[in-house]
């Protein structure tokens, strides 16, 4: 007879539940909490695409679409591909997926075997390491913290065995706002290909990046067609956290394993969210800009406070988070979020959840509206002030 602990996938019950959604959940029942821990645009999706949603649901538009998600919808996206230099066929080399985060995990069962590796450049968001582990196979953590927060071709190759299946990065980079600049780009694609293992790039922040900064694909370089995967999707470009739609391009040998996992896992994506979508890529830039304009002004705002405050802290180039180091309170971070939270009603998220080189620094999603951004970082420095060693 099996034990009550055999009723569950072991893997599941080893696998911990999301750093970031503990401190969120902290907040329900808490009004008067400022919340700078959840990674979500304080923006509502711009009403052009809201309405052309409401005009699709009128129209009783409201079946699956093809497995690979709308076919209007993956050639746009083709299109808007071709500005950072990537070219995806449409048919068989994109496929639209319920958010992102579903894309990782549809690569990560599509190109793994238990035994294999997989280099994840961390700190990194909280999904990727736990659903390597899920497929049996073995992250192997390099700490980009000791290199300015973002992976450098010679810890990536120094990390390769003859198991490394895939090096897994992301830029601009979740939870840093670093970027990968483009020649050291260049060295991990020379690496990549020497070794032929895949490299998956998720570039969910392209869009928001600031101080006329540059995004570059990997996927771009020569000869990367063969080896990259692209991760990409409307969540925080264009405010669309709720309505789950993403996408994957990648060679269509790989898509075409991946699109089985895709029909029997969640069928398609909802297809409102893909005819939003497609309104966004055609008309919706000029509000995306906006946004971006308003999250670089938050940006600057907190980048100086956190300075004011004496706390070592990158300058994002991209994304919508700050990392401050708060090691000169003596306290973990864990230990500084907990009490930050317990007495100023502050919700930062600790830098520890999100792998090697966060320990030390916290999360800090300036998403948020200035006026709480400023009452926010006003009590940060009356607890850092009282807490410094």
């Amino acid at each position: 007879m099996n034990t009550r602990e055999d009723r569950f996938s072991r893997a599941m019950v080893e696998t911990p539940p999301s750093g970031i959604r503990k401190f969120f959940d902290l907040l329900i029942g808490h009004d008067d909490v400022i919340s700078l821990s959840v990674g979500e645009p304080d923006f509502p999706t711009p009403w052009l695409m809201r309405e052309e949603a409401f005009y699709h649901l009128e129209k009783g538009q409201t079946s699956y679409t093809s497995n690979w998600g709308l076919l209007e919808l993956r050639e746009e996206i083709a299109r808007y591909l071709e500005r950072y230099g990537l070219y995806y066929n449409p048919c068989k080399e994109i496929l639209i997926t319920v958010g992102a985060s579903e894309g990782v995990d549809v690569v990560m069962r599509a190109i793994l075997n238990p035994g294999d590796e997989i280099i994840v450049c961390q700190p990194c968001y909280v999904s990727y390491t736990p659903l390597v582990h899920l497929t049996g196979a073995k992250a192997v953590e390099l700490d980009t913290g000791k290199n300015g927060f973002y992976p450098t071709a010679a810890q990536i190759e120094a990390l390769i065995t003859p198991r490394t299946k895939a090096v897994m990065m992301c830029s601009p980079n979740n939870p840093t706002g670093t970027m990968i600049p483009r020649e050291e780009l260049a060295k991990i694609a020379e690496v990549v290909k020497k070794h032929q293992i895949w490299c998956i790039s998720d570039e969910i922040y392209c869009e928001l990046v600031y101080d006329g900064a540059e995004h570059v694909s990997i996927g771009s370089f020569p000869g990367m067609k063969d080896y990259a995967i692209i991760l990409n999707g409307f969540s925080k470009s264009f405010a669309m956290t709720g309505w789950r739609i993403g996408y994957m391009a990648a060679p269509d040998d790989l898509t075409a394993q991946m699109v089985k996992l895709h029909q029997y896992n969640t069928i398609c994506a909802p297809i409102m969210s893909q005819y939003a979508a497609l309104e966004g890529l055609k008309h919706g830039w000029s509000e995306v800009e906006k946004m971006r304009m308003s999250y670089q002004q938050r940006r600057n705002l907190m980048y100086k406070a956190f300075c004011d405050m004496g706390l070592p802290v990158p300058e994002p180039t991209g994304a919508f988070y700050m990392f401050p180091d708060i090691t000169s309170t003596g306290m973990t971070s864990e230990d500084f979020a907990t009490g930050l939270f317990q007495e100023h009603g502050v919700a930062v998220v600790p830098g520890s959840v999100f792998g090697l080189g966060g320990e030390g620094h916290i999360r800090c999603c300036y998403a948020t509206a200035i006026d709480k951004i400023k009452t926010a970082l006003d009590k940060i420095a009356l607890y850092v002030d009282a807490h410094r060693q």
